[in-house]
């Protein structure tokens, strides 16, 4: 019997003494709705958000307010296209060479802080050597500071494709590399390498469906596997729970991926009307990274920054993305929010907004690209990209509406996490 009341003690005295947090919303983003409200108090209890109230409310003796009655707040926001391993530089080739995995790792838990930082709660790594599975992890347990990952682990391509891990090396280096190393040459090897992927920790699977501009390697835009293959993939991912992001720049690669079955396109910049329509009947989402083309854009103006093969590239296609993102969107295709952080310092994600409206996307629905629409392409609808009872509390402010002012996207000012405050 006293080990009965000592037990009912600790419950009564846990209910009693919880510790919630009040957040007072001078303005909230009902990203659900597509409306900016005013006046708003959220309530977070442990990691979820337990109610949202009219007018400033204050918590309890032993809760926790915050004044945010100058600021907008707004749901955690949702990169379904970052590099975590890297970041641009101009010894970034070099560095292919020099840097061990402990030195990828070191590197990638600043630039996930940094991300997180940029109000950035949840995002989609793209591809790296595999320190990306064991920073997600990381992440996850609570020892290291960043958003929540999912991740595809190694990129899929074919031999010499866009992310053949060898390209560029000396002979003695090139080897075979195949489908444990993420080359694919056949239906079987497509099979063996999205289960690999799955072997290794991954959550989904990315292919370069196409060239890109920063291989090294001469095209930016050929096809690079068969629709065969790319099946073979999108369905393997299927059993495994995966869904499949592409790379491609090509319009011929593109449709190949979209009637392979793939749930993305990454950059989509030589897209035509055939490939937008074929998008919309396969529900498929173009992830744009305009601000990806213009870093590599002008970074291609710096002598030696990137090796020569890649120059005439980024001169190609660096400058055409954001009006085919425009012409996309003008057509009604899906569009998912990302921007290919790494390829350009991380933490500028936030920039994205304001290349997204300028192309004439309005604000609100830019925003709802970085919160609803990602979070439903990650079957995670229910849990993140709004601020509704129920949901994680992945909160973030700025300091004005961004529905008036886009560019305060690029300056985040607070940000909670599952519940935790990382920036206030």
């Amino acid at each position: 019997m006293k080990y009965l009341y000592t037990i009912l003690f600790i419950c009564i005295s846990t209910t009693i003494f919880a510790q919630n947090t009040y957040l007072q919303c001078g303005k909230l983003v009902d990203t659900k709705a597509g409306k900016v409200l005013t006046e708003k108090t959220i309530v977070v209890s442990g990691n979820k958000i337990i109610k949202v109230e009219n007018g400033f409310v204050t918590g309890k003796k032993n809760d926790i307010t915050i004044d945010l009655k100058n600021k907008t707040v707004l749901p955690g926001l949702i990169d379904m296209h970052v590099h975590l391993e890297g970041e641009t530089n101009p010894k970034a080739y070099l560095q292919k060479y020099t840097d061990s995995e402990a030195d990828i790792a070191f590197n990638s838990v600043q630039f996930a802080k940094t991300t997180l930082m940029a109000g950035f709660t949840t995002v989609r790594d793209l591809g790296g050597s595999g320190v990306n599975i064991s920073l997600k992890k990381a992440i996850k347990s609570g020892r290291i500071k960043g958003p929540r990952v999912f991740t595809a682990g190694k990129s899929l391509a074919t031999t010499g494709g866009h992310a053949d891990p060898t390209n560029g090396s000396k002979r003695s280096l090139i080897g075979d590399p195949g489908p444990k190393e993420g080359v694919v040459n056949s239906v079987e090897d497509a099979k063996k390498a999205v289960r690999q992927r799955y072997k290794n920790g991954a959550d989904l699977i990315k292919i370069t469906a196409t060239g890109g501009v920063l291989s090294v390697a001469k095209s930016s835009s050929n096809p690079q596997f068969t629709v065969e293959e790319i099946k073979a993939i999108c369905e393997t991912a299927k059993d495994y729970g995966f869904h499949v992001a592409a790379h491609a720049h090509g319009d011929e690669g593109m449709q190949r991926a979209i009637l392979g079955g793939v749930k993305t396109i990454e950059h989509g910049t030589l897209m035509s009307e055939k490939t937008m329509d074929l998008m919309k009947q396969y529900d498929a989402y173009l992830v744009p990274t305009i601000t990806a083309g213009k870093e590599v854009t002008e970074k291609a103006a710096i002598d030696d920054y990137y090796p020569a093969i890649i120059v005439p590239k980024a001169l190609e296609i660096g400058p055409k993305i954001q009006n085919t993102f425009k012409k996309a969107y003008d057509r009604g295709v899906g569009i998912a929010f990302g921007t290919d952080a790494g390829v350009f310092k991380h933490g500028q994600n936030g920039k994205e907004f304001g290349f997204m409206v300028e192309a004439g996307m309005p604000a609100m629905a830019a925003l709802q690209s970085a919160t609803t629409t990602n979070a439903k392409i990650l079957n995670m609808q229910d849990q993140i990209g709004q601020i509704t009872p129920g949901y994680l509390a992945d909160i973030v402010a700025v300091n004005d509406d961004p529905t008036q002012k886009i560019s305060t996207m690029e300056n985040v000012v607070f940000v909670m996490k599952d519940g935790k405050i990382y920036k206030n």
